[in-house]
């Protein structure tokens, strides 16, 4: 099969990595991908939301899987916008509809999604100019901290989680009357703050089967000890060790069963992934949020512990056959370590020359590309999460520090990384 990946980050990397060992997969294509990914296929200059341009490229090299990395492509109608076309109608996207994409697209949507199928969530209340007082004055009674939330993608800044009635509504000022993340903060949900441990799962569905992926962890704060501001992600582990066989049993029965039938009983076409983001509270399970793909960094974590040929998945996925799909899941632990831009989140330069990759070459290590491209020989930083460099072991101890070590053999100025990650669990 000849396979285009639509993204350019290190979870587009780590996809390409996998579907490139498939005895299935002829031609590999990423686009726009990175100098990463053009280490295992053919990089394509296209951006992810160049749905002509994509048509056509698909067209012209017999595509005859679409798998698509990032969000804003599945909430913009890829997945309708091919099989619309009566041309591409046949090629395979990995990837939920339009209208099942609002999942992530909107947490109003989501929010109600969750409702009608009972399934556990914080209790909420969504508010846009036409009931503006309505939400100052809900805010002013509301138990502290408050989250608020922008209903649209906001590139994983759009929520806020305020200590004081003053701050949130400032926020909430901010957001729905000086639009601070744009159309996204056009209406605001704001949220009961649930206190526990976050997790990420990752359910595959074919709109009617399902299979559970591995679960994993992801570090979103700076800072050494989960300190500092929020980012895309420093890091991530998997397992996650306190998710055992009583929980999980919770979280399939109330959650990823619902969910699916949810799907399904509205009839929403999704053959692709639905990333439920889960808080352990007290040993109960309750959904943050969706999304409807892979995680990143998590991505860098539960696929390299899938024994599975991924190709073999997806098809399945895409023929509705995820029935006769078994997931083989490595014992071994992962963890990835992500470098980053100097001044990341905030302000950061990129172009600075990578050195030590050629170095690296540990086993049981992979460096996965985040935000590189390649500039004749050299490798420089493209973006504020540059590297994610993943070890394997039979303890997250062990795995966390080999990709520690890797790391301080690679350089580029300003680099920085959480040496800590998955730090509760060693």
């Amino acid at each position: 099969m000849n396979i285009l990946i639509i993204g350019s980050g290190g979870r587009e990397h780590t996809l390409a990595w996998k579907l490139k060992q498939s005895a299935l997969c002829d031609q590999l294509f990423i686009a726009p991908g990175n100098a990463g990914t053009a280490l295992v296929g053919s990089n394509v200059p296209l951006a992810a939301t160049d749905f002509e341009g994509l048509t056509a490229f698909c067209l012209a090299n017999k595509i005859d899987m679409l798998v698509v990395g990032p969000e804003d492509p599945l909430v913009k109608g890829i997945y309708d916008y091919f099989k619309a076309n009566p041309l591409t109608a046949a090629i395979h996207v990995i990837g939920p509809s339009k209208e099942a994409s609002k999942l992530e697209g909107s947490k109003a949507y989501a929010k109600a999604f969750m409702d009608r199928h009972q399934i556990p969530t914080a209790a909420y209340r969504e508010f846009d100019t036409t009931n503006f007082n309505e939400g100052v004055n809900y805010i002013k009674s509301h138990s502290l901290p408050i989250v608020l939330k922008a209903d649209g993608l906001a590139a994983g800044k759009g929520v806020i989680i305020c200590a004081s009635h003053d701050e949130a509504l400032v926020e909430f000022e901010q957001m729905i009357q000086q639009s601070k993340f744009g159309e996204s903060s056009k209406r605001v949900v704001i949220e009961q703050f649930l206190e526990g441990i976050e997790l990420s799962m990752f359910v595959l569905t074919d709109g009617k089967n399902y299979v559970l992926l591995p679960e994993a962890k992801d570090y979103k704060r700076i800072g050494t000890g989960d300190k500092g501001l929020n980012t895309g992600g420093m890091g991530a582990v998997s397992p996650v060790p306190f998710v055992d066989d009583a929980f999980m049993q919770k979280v399939v029965k109330t959650i990823i069963e619902p969910t699916v039938k949810g799907l399904l009983d509205e009839k929403l076409d999704y053959k692709g992934i639905v990333f439920v983001g889960l808080i352990n509270v007290k040993g109960e399970p309750m959904v943050i949020e969706y999304n409807c793909r892979l995680g990143d960094p998590e991505t860098e974590v539960i696929i390299p512990r899938i024994e599975n040929d991924l190709v073999e998945i997806f098809l399945a996925t895409a023929q509705q056959r995820l029935h006769e799909i078994t997931i083989k899941t490595s014992p071994m632990a992962a963890v990835t370590v992500v470098a980053v831009s100097g001044g990341y989140p905030n302000e950061y330069v990129t172009g600075k020359e990578i050195l030590g990759l050629d170095e690296v070459a540990l086993s049981g290590t992979i460096v996965f590309h985040s935000g590189t491209k390649q500039a004749g020989t050299k490798v420089l930083t493209n973006g504020g999460r540059v590297l994610a460099v993943t070890s394997t072991g039979t303890t997250i101890s062990e795995a966390v520090t080999q990709s520690n070590q890797v790391l301080e053999k690679i350089d580029f100025d300003g680099i920085y990384f959480r040496d800590d990650i998955g730090y509760e669990f060693k």
